[in-house]
Parts: structure tokens; C-alpha cells; sequence
């Protein structure tokens, strides 16, 4: 049987056009809303993405048209793994512990789609418990005592709880741990509410110059270099909203980029400044150098860090399994964004 060759021309448009609106997203559609949380600034992103388009306008081209972010603020890994299971947030910022429990504990198909910042790395900065020299000598002075962690379910709380076993000191039989948040370590330690304070910058740099203070460990001492803060998010959310999720990471490339460049860093301070209400004074001497932590410039997960510092976690008996994380990674989102900037 023959068709008529405008018939078939006919059939072609058609064709044409349904494989194009399967390609691309229909034109006036809906930005995808991107539910992201966040604990602190500068180490995590989400507080800081709306505002960046006021001091660099050509960083975050996709941002309004493809998708939206809309930053949720919690106090640490384990609220931000139970936001992600009820659907609150569709990407977490989670430690290696979160991970691992979300996959085994909470049976959650996950998958590791970034890096926000890995910490403990060598020519980076790294971060430290701090005790009051007159108070605390060694780390097994800690017994009987309260160590602040900033929420548990992190890298925080695991790393502690590694290095005080070394001594044989175990929670809550030996000592406590107390949730605080950040900004309340330092106030909490000098007034003798905790005995070790977990210090990031620039709360870190006021403790540097208090006399009656000192560092006791770091976090490195538990892990070596940490995968500390990943992005990751349920599969059929990611499965979903791929081409979204590409352009939120290759603007967040741009974003890197930027506020590393020694010529455009003083805006990237202006920002994070204006988002955290902190002087620009508090951050000039230390964020985005080498002072800071490391910021990884394509957003790339390290693979085999990560599955060291999960394997480690298991030794210590502070995740009930070793699972391996090459499976719930998946860089080619990160890896399609980079190539689309020709880095």
C-alpha cells in the first residue's frame, strides 16, 4: 500500500515536533521547584543561590527558567534525612553516616548527585574540637564530661565518638553529647554549659585568640580527609527532574568558579555577607582561599574518599553496615554540566 507523499511529509512534522517536546521542556512551563536545605553558611550553598543573580548576574543562567531553589534551613544530618523521607526537601545535604543510614536504616533509593565541601583535606583548613586549658588536658579528661556536636547523624558526632573509643571512653556511659547549633558552641563552652565545643569559622578564629582555650582533636584524626557534605536526593525525584538538576549543577559550577577567582572572590564575600548578616571583615581573611575547605570545582564526589570514610564509620560501629557507595553515586549529572562550560 503507498501513502501519499503529503501524508508522509505530515507524518514527518509530527514526528518531528513529539520528539521535540520529549527532548525539551514545553515553552512557559513551570520552573521545577528544587526544595534544598541547609545548616550553615559559607560551607553549603542553598541560602546563598537565590541572591547570587544581584552580584553576578551571568553566573546563574538556568536559575528562574528551568528551575527555582527554595533553601530549608536545619540544624544537622539527621533532621535533614527525615525531611528527605517525607518529601519536605527533594536534595539533602548529608555526611557519609546520613547516607548509610538512609539507604539501610530508612531503606531510602538515594542517590549522590554533588559535592558541597570536603573537609580535613591536606592544605585546607580543618576543623577541631576546642576545650578550656584549665578544664580539659587530654582527650581523656573528657570522661564524665559534655562534648557539643552541632546535630547527630554527622560527620560531627561520628568523628568524636571515634576518637574518644580510641580511649576507651564511650556515650553515654562515659560522657554526653548535647546538640547545639554552630553559632551557640563557643557562648556554650566558655559559660561551661559543654566541655569540648565543635568550632567551624569564624566562631574557630575567635577561639584562636582566646588565651584560655585550645584545640584538642579534629576531625581528621578520625577519618583523614571526609567527604562531609554531599547533595543527594531520592532516585525517582532525580530520574524526574534530570535536565532540572543538570542546570542547577552546571550554575553551581559557574558559582564555584567564582567566588574562588582571587578577581571576583570580594563579591562572593559581599553576598555571603549579605545572606549571613556577618561583617565582611569576619570572612575577608579565610573563605574561598585555601584557608577554607575544599570546594570541589565541578562539584564532583570523591568516590573512594567516601567509601573510606563509610568504611571507617563501620570499624568504629557508628553505622550498622559498610555498603558500598558506588552504586547511589551518580556523577553524570556533574560531569554533563562541566562539559557544557568546557572545563
Amino acid at each position: 500500500m503507498e501513502f501519499p507523499a503529503r501524508a508522509l511529509r505530515n507524518a514527518a512534522i509530527v514526528a518531528g515536533l513529539a520528539a521535540a517536546m520529549t527532548c525539551a521542556p514545553m515553552a512557559g512551563a513551570e520552573p521545577v521547584v528544587i526544595k534544598v536545605d541547609w545548616t550553615v553558611v559559607p560551607q553549603q550553598f542553598a541560602p546563598l543561590i537565590p541572591g547570587v543573580p544581584r552580584y553576578a548576574p551571568d553566573l546563574y543562567r538556568n536559575y528562574g527558567k528551568s528551575y527555582v531553589v527554595e533553601p530549608i534551613r536545619f540544624q544537622g544530618g539527621g533532621v535533614s534525612l527525615s525531611a528527605l523521607a517525607v518529601g519536605e526537601t527533594h536534595l539533602s545535604t548529608l555526611s557519609p553516616q546520613a547516607l548509610v543510614l538512609g539507604i539501610v536504616n530508612a531503606k531510602l533509593d538515594l542517590r549522590v548527585i554533588g559535592q558541597q565541601i570536603s573537609t580535613e583535606m591536606p592544605g585546607h583548613l580543618q576543623t577541631w574540637f576546642w576545650v578550656k586549658k584549665d578544664r580539659i588536658a587530654t582527650v581523656d579528661d573528657l570522661k564524665g564530661k559534655v562534648v557539643g556536636i552541632s546535630a547527630r547523624g554527622s560527620a560531627i558526632d561520628a568523628a568524636a565518638a571515634i576518637v574518644l573509643a580510641r580511649h576507651g571512653l564511650a556515650a553515654p556511659r562515659d560522657f554526653q553529647f548535647l546538640e547545639l547549633a554552630f553559632p551557640f558552641q563557643l557562648d556554650a563552652l566558655r559559660a561551661g554549659k559543654i566541655d569540648a565545643a565543635i568550632l567551624i569559622p569564624p566562631f574557630s578564629a575567635d577561639a584562636a585568640s582566646d588565651p584560655t582555650l585550645k584545640p584538642l582533636f579534629s576531625l581528621g584524626e578520625a577519618f583523614g580527609p571526609l567527604e562531609t557534605s554531599i547533595w543527594a536526593g531520592k532516585r525517582d525525584f532525580i530520574e524526574k527532574n534530570r535536565a532540572a538538576l543538570v542546570d542547577f549543577l552546571e550554575d553551581n559550577q559557574r558559582m564555584r568558579r567564582w567566588m574562588l577567582d582571587p578577581k571576583t572572590r570580594p563579591d562572593a564575600i559581599r553576598l555571603l555577607s549579605d545572606v549571613s548578616k556577618v561583617p565582611v571583615g569576619r570572612y575577608a581573611d579565610w573563605v574561598y582561599s585555601d584557608k577554607d575547605y575544599y570546594y570541589d570545582p565541578k562539584a564532583m564526589v570523591d568516590v573512594s574518599r567516601l567509601q573510606k570514610n563509610v568504611d571507617d564509620m563501620k570499624r568504629a560501629g557508628i553505622v550498622p553496615a559498610a555498603i558500598e557507595v558506588a552504586p547511589y553515586v551518580d556523577q553524570s549529572l556533574a560531569e554533563e554540566a562541566a562539559a557544557r562550560i568546557g572545563r
